[in-house]
């Protein structure tokens, strides 16, 4: 499955146990948090304004690919404003109450960060907007000719959500975020410092040239830095190597199945089920999660980001189709270009019919 692939930037139950250890890799201050620099110069205003005036901060969106921080930076976020700190996602708030227990329940100014926004129920929408615009709720309450409504006053606080897919958002709901902040894939030079601070907090001896191996590796992602870093200290451990060097980490990342470009077995497999099943494409997206045995959203959300961030792969309005850098990277020769398919000449048959 691809849930357990080690260059999934998708969280696992492991980067949980993980993320809860005595030791944690995550920064907790933006000074620490190392990347998206526009996005934490921007915030620092935003919140230093915040704090000066007393008030809470305005709501904030965060959007990206998976793994690049966005969790982090909202409880970085109440951190620095000094406030309190609520996390949910957006599957477990199933009905209005539980949203209005968990704004209830919220003291002034406080962060309520909720994860997958997206995939918020359309009803529960409607209650979050006067939430966010006048911290207010206005609740139903009972069914039929007993019921009633309800306002229920909130304290002033602050909402974070954070999604994978920023379009899916309804209109309303994005337009209420005063703050949209988009994450960017990170550089092989951001990844390294992250690396390399992560090395620092696990003991871990690594050489400058080793930690910018596995930065190359991961995908543009610090999830995955930080998960293939924990790998590379076990296989560095067993082996009793002293500092681990570039030759040690690429030696583990070999035997991890990650190769210099940081994709692994189901990258090419997906590369090579288009080519060899269909021609190098075009194929639609259905057609490939069948062939997978995968679904539709984790292809383009998980697999397809970072193929299409190297050039390998094309997103065309007929299909999936492998790009000539694809091609060299799986050892293929170049596709040749596909003709058109010629438009049927309508007028053409009309006027020979009506010599006939």
């Amino acid at each position: 499955m691809i849930d357990e692939r080690i260059v999934s930037p998708q969280r696992t139950e492991a980067d949980e146990q993980e993320a809860s250890a005595p030791v944690s890799l995550r920064p907790t201050s933006l000074d620490d948090f190392v990347g998206q620099r526009q996005v934490c110069e921007n915030l620092k205003v935003f919140i230093e304004a915040a704090k000066k005036r007393g008030e809470a901060l305005d709501h904030v969106l965060l959007f990206g690919p998976p793994g690049l921080g966005k969790t982090t930076l909202a409880s970085i976020v109440a951190k620095e404003l000094g406030v309190g700190f609520r996390a949910t996602s957006a599957p477990m708030i199933s009905k209005s109450g539980d949203l209005a227990a968990i704004l209830t329940n919220l003291e002034r100014n406080d962060v309520l960060f909720i994860d997958e926004i997206h995939r918020l129920n359309p009803a529960i929408e409607e209650v979050l907007y006067s939430a966010m615009e006048d911290f207010q709720l206005d609740l139903i309450i009972g069914e039929g000719p007993s019921a009633r409504s309800v306002r229920i006053d909130l304290q002033p606080f602050t909402l974070v959500g954070a999604t994978t897919r920023s379009g899916m958002l309804s209109t309303p709901l994005r337009e209420r975020f005063g703050i949209p902040l988009r994450l960017d894939f990170y550089s092989p030079e951001e990844l390294e410092k992250i690396v390399l601070r992560g090395a620092r907090l696990l003991n871990m001896p690594l050489s400058e040239i080793g930690a910018l191996e596995i930065a190359k590796r991961s995908r543009g992602t610090p999830r995955v830095a930080g998960r293939l870093l924990r790998r590379v200290r076990d296989f560095g451990a067993v082996g009793g190597a002293g500092e681990i060097d570039n030759k040690i980490a690429d030696m583990a990342l070999k035997r991890l199945d990650v190769d210099n470009y940081g994709l692994d077995a189901f990258d090419r497999r997906y590369l090579n089920c288009i080519m060899q099943n269909y021609g190098g494409g075009p194929v639609g997206a259905d057609t490939l999660a069948a062939a997978l045995s995968e679904e539709r959203d984790t292809i383009e959300e998980v697999i397809e980001p970072f193929l299409l961030k190297l050039g390998f792969l094309q997103r065309t309005p007929r299909g999936r189709m492998i790009s000539d850098l694809g091609c060299e990277y799986m050892g293929f020769p170049k596709m040749k270009a596909k003709p058109a398919p010629k438009q049927f000449d309508l007028l053409s048959v009309i006027e020979s019919e009506a010599a006939d």
